[in-house]
């Protein structure tokens, strides 16, 4: 009677870990759950209504535009991100994936940022990126320098960047593992957020005198 023990405890403990463990974008239970954002005839999942089956067509699956050059010249960092989440194809929702173009001008930034939901897995596809993460405590700094056909992988809510150090225009194509993986921009959201954090906090955080916290709040 006592043998069988071990195997039972072990078996218990596998299915507690299988029990806890689930993925940032809950699995379908049916092939596809086609995003709408009206509620007539529709189930809801994952946080989007499903479209009725029967009405779905090859467009719910299908998006256009990312051979189309992003506009580096509109931000001021000199960059330009076009992300294709389940707002954009609505036959990503559950399917736990989205995509995005990223475009940089010579000497162009992705700023510090984080994606909360998702892991990102970069591929160069023109120009040289120096890109890199950053671990949680004790903050350590993992760096690269990509070229023409690099892959570089980006852990789930770690904070990174890409930043073009060539004199020609880069490109780079990014999957991330949510539907909706979020984001997060370190500067805008310390300095720029709304309300304002207040300028004391900031100042005694970064060690600065409060005219530089100030003068960072009005770049954003």
């Amino acid at each position: 009677m006592m043998k069988g023990v071990p195997y039972v405890v072990t078996v218990a403990i596998l299915a507690l870990a299988f029990s806890l463990a689930s993925a940032y974008d809950p699995s379908p239970l049916q092939d596809f759950c086609v995003a709408i954002n009206n509620t007539d005839s529709a189930v809801f999942v994952n946080g989007k209504f499903c479209k009725d089956p029967a009405t779905v067509t090859a467009n719910d699956f299908f998006f256009t535009g990312l051979n189309i050059p992003g506009n580096t010249a509109a931000s001021k960092l000199g960059s330009s991100v076009n992300l294709v989440n389940v707002d954009k194809l609505p036959g990503l929702n559950t399917l736990g994936i989205s995509l995005a173009r990223l475009d940089f001008a010579p000497y162009g930034l992705n700023p510090p940022h984080t994606h909360p939901r998702g892991t990102e897995l970069l591929v160069v596809m023109e120009g040289t990126l120096l890109v890199g993460f950053v671990t949680s405590n004790p903050n350590k700094l993992f760096t690269k320098v990509l070229n023409k056909g690099d892959v570089f992988v980006f852990p789930i809510g770690l904070i990174h960047f890409q930043f073009n150090i060539g004199q020609i225009n880069a490109v780079a194509f990014a999957g991330l593992s949510s539907q909706n993986p979020g984001l997060i921009t370190i500067a805008n959201a310390v300095f720029g957020s709304n309300p304002p954090i207040n300028p004391n906090i900031l100042a005694k955080a970064f060690q600065v005198d409060q005219n530089v916290v100030d003068y960072l709040q009005k770049q954003f």
